[in-house]
């Protein structure tokens, strides 16, 4: 039997800020720190506003964290993206250099920084390997919120370059599970046919429509999933390329569909708008090297979007 990796960073008895704690990911990490015995430190907007230097750098000179998962975001799916890109552009910017930089005035041990598999070229050849940053252009429907997370991974490494300090950049598949944003028009795509599919049962519509063809094959990470991977990396790895989290396998947007369907027991018809984008033609990561540091992820698609329904159902998440 192979011996357990050995730990180059210990958690225990840190101080562990997690930002963004209200967002999916980043309440989802707060339940794997508590299933560690770690009380997270987090802090609300109206204590803490990451979009403003000044007040991040009072707070860390304030609350000293020695950790920092950075789950802070302004997220949203494709639509929210086109219709409002200075917001996915300047929100996110000054988040990762504000906190990063005050991360390295205030001594922080080790820092996480999360970003997305958009940062990926449109056309990265599959599955995804993390060499394909920056090799070509990138998926114009997200491109804004893709650029913001791109520069926060090269804040990182020039952080460690220059200061050699001890941050590290994972770069998340789709997240869904719950928590997550029900918003009719801003919402991801798990989360907005979670909706769909469950107020057409109620209404008895007889169809659902789907933007695009169906055709697009995505990778869906469950958030617990995603949660112990990070915690994982911050244990296990350091060094200057980012990691991919993520299951390794991908499904089509129209056989998820007709999951969500299952899930939510909805029997009326499906119907695909293609004059809707269909985003990038496939995104599956390649999820080795996180593999090779002992982790990978255990929720099946079927048994996440289960609970993700039922979350939904109990009325988690946000925008209901």
């Amino acid at each position: 039997m192979a011996e357990p990796l050995r730990k180059l960073f210990d958690l225990t008895n840190r101080s562990v800020y997690v930002a963004g704690h209200r967002g999916m990911v980043g309440a989802a990490i707060c339940r794997a720190l508590a299933d560690r015995g770690i009380r997270p430190l987090v802090a609300t907007r109206a204590e803490v506003d990451l979009e403003r230097q000044d007040a991040t750098e009072a707070f860390f000179r304030r609350r000293r964290p020695q950790v920092v998962i950075l789950a802070a975001a302004h997220v949203g799916g494709i639509k929210a993206n086109n219709d409002f890109p200075r917001d996915f552009l300047y929100k996110n910017l000054m988040i990762a250099a504000n906190v990063i930089e005050a991360a390295q005035r205030n001594g922080v041990l080790k820092l996480a920084f999360l970003g997305s598999s958009c940062i990926y070229p449109k056309f990265a050849k599959q599955p995804i390997t993390e060499d394909e940053l920056l090799t070509g252009a990138l998926e114009p429907t997200n491109e804004w919120y893709a650029i913001a997370k791109i520069t926060g991974i090269k804040l990182v490494q020039a952080y460690r370059r220059q200061y050699d300090a001890d941050m590290i950049a994972l770069m998340p598949s789709n997240l869904y599970g719950p928590g997550d944003n029900y918003h009719p028009e801003h919402s991801h795509v798990v989360a907005g046919l979670i909706r769909r599919f469950h107020e057409a049962k109620l209404s008895g519509a007889p169809s659902v429509t789907i933007w695009g063809t169906g055709t697009p094959r995505r990778e869906f990470l469950y958030v617990d999933d995603c949660a112990e991977g990070v915690l994982h990396a911050l244990e296990h790895y350091t060094g200057e390329s980012h990691l991919n989290l993520g299951t390794g396998t991908d499904v089509t947007i129209a056989d998820l569909a007709r999951l969500i369907r299952t899930i939510t027991e909805y029997e009326g018809e499906l119907e695909f708008d293609h004059a809707r984008p269909d985003g990038t033609p496939r995104k599956l990561l390649d999820v080795s090297r996180m593999r090779d540091l002992g982790w990978k992820a255990t929720t099946t698609l079927e048994a996440g979007l289960a609970k993700a329904y039922a979350d939904f159902l109990k009325g988690g998440g946000r925008n209901r």
